[in-house]
């Protein structure tokens, strides 16, 4: 990328020259728990998933407006710094154990370009290179402050900013697009269970027990809590006798009966590719009645008001158990199979935008190196 008429060249800084910490705390309340945030190792705030019940605010830091906050512990994080700017016009609070900062010397550094630095594979393996400590490998500030950084002018930086900016916006604009097709989604599904009598789904469903008898050799699949069918993490295939395992086919379901230490989640998918092995510890089944739709009932499967009605009517002692003939029991709203088809039309376009919208953040990701990269290499050249 050639930016024409531009000073191209480099000055060497020490980044604790150029920002700043911020301690401001939420001392007086003002801000609630709906103000909280935490951090992903994706580099964005996120609702926090920590238990705030009796958690007092008022020692937790603000992050302003244009303010980076980030976790010093960098140890069994994907090998990644979990850290992000604040690009909104809102304040958010943070736990008091984060770092949160600024930059203060405007006219030298772009707070966008500095975050495009930081929005590089290269600068997590920097961060967990440079931790240090024991039980727990920190990446503290006084190392952040170490940082040798090379910048272009800051015109030059606001104008690659600028690039990321654009791309920025225009994915969120599409993420809210997104959030307001599930909306429609989810609401079309309230509608139905208010205004629709349910039924129990075990007069629609069959067990499988379908087993691999004749050794066939096909994937060997497990399903996630997320609901999807993913390659099995315990043993190869290859030289253990399958026959026990149980065949899935397309458009049969699989489910794992154990919810006890599964994140309050149903291992539950619909297989919608080729035909696999699971384990012989899973139960399968698939719809064998006309009326009911299986990608409708995945649907169901999917939300997470059904994960917490799988848990509540788990049971066991050392290990909770959902077993099929309490799954059969579920009674859910079935409607003519054209309103069923509508719902899974919604929810379909929802899912490819999804990971539409996905491969967009990726790309955006993979961007920052090489905005970072081009007035470097063109200032040497």
């Amino acid at each position: 990328m050639h930016l024409g008429g531009l000073d191209m060249a480099l000055t060497k800084y020490r980044l604790g020259e150029l920002i700043e910490l911020c301690d401001e705390r939420n001392a007086e309340l003002k801000y609630t728990l709906d103000d909280v945030k935490g951090i992903s190792i994706q580099k964005i705030f996120i609702e926090t998933k920590a238990d705030m019940e009796g958690v007092s605010l008022k020692p937790y830091k603000l992050v302003k407006p244009d303010e980076f906050a980030y976790v010093t512990v960098t140890s069994r994080n994907g090998e990644k710094i979990t850290l992000a700017h604040n690009n909104t016009e809102n304040t958010y609070i943070v736990s008091s154990s984060y770092i949160v900062f600024r930059v203060k010397n405007t006219e030298i550094l772009s707070s966008e370009y500095l975050f495009m630095y930081f929005n590089r594979a290269e600068f997590d393996r920097y961060s967990r290179f440079n931790s240090w400590g024991s039980a727990r490998e920190t990446f503290d500030w006084n190392e952040m402050c170490d940082i040798e950084i090379e910048l272009p002018s800051i015109d030059v930086q606001k104008r690659f900013a600028d690039v990321y900016i654009s791309m920025l916006a225009n994915q969120q604009s599409y993420e809210r697009g997104l959030d307001d097709l599930k909306l429609v989604c989810d609401a079309y599904i309230e509608d139905l269970r208010r205004k629709t009598p349910c039924k129990r789904i075990g007069e629609y469903l069959l067990e499988t027990k379908q087993k691999n008898e004749n050794a066939e050799i096909l994937p060997n699949r497990s399903v996630s809590n997320t609901k999807v069918f993913i390659d099995a993490k315990e043993a190869v295939v290859n030289g253990v006798d399958t026959k026990n395992y149980l065949v899935v086919e397309p458009y049969d379901f699989a489910y794992n009966t154990v919810t006890t230490r599964n994140a309050d989640k149903l291992s539950i998918a619909l297989n919608t590719s080729e035909r696999c092995l699971v384990s012989p510890l899973y139960t399968t089944f698939r719809v064998v009645k006309e009326g009911l739709l299986p990608e409708y009932l995945c649907l169901w499967f999917n939300r997470s008001e059904y994960d917490r009605y799988a848990r509540f009517e788990s049971w066991g002692s050392a290990r909770e158990l959902y077993p099929f003939d309490t799954l059969v029991d579920t009674k859910i709203p079935i409607p003519d199979v054209s309103i069923q088809q509508s719902i899974v039309n919604i929810y379909n376009s929802y899912s490819e935008r999804r990971e539409i919208n996905e491969r967009l953040k990726a790309q955006i990701k993979d961007m920052c190196p090489i905005l970072i990269k081009g007035p470097i290499e063109e200032a040497r050249a």
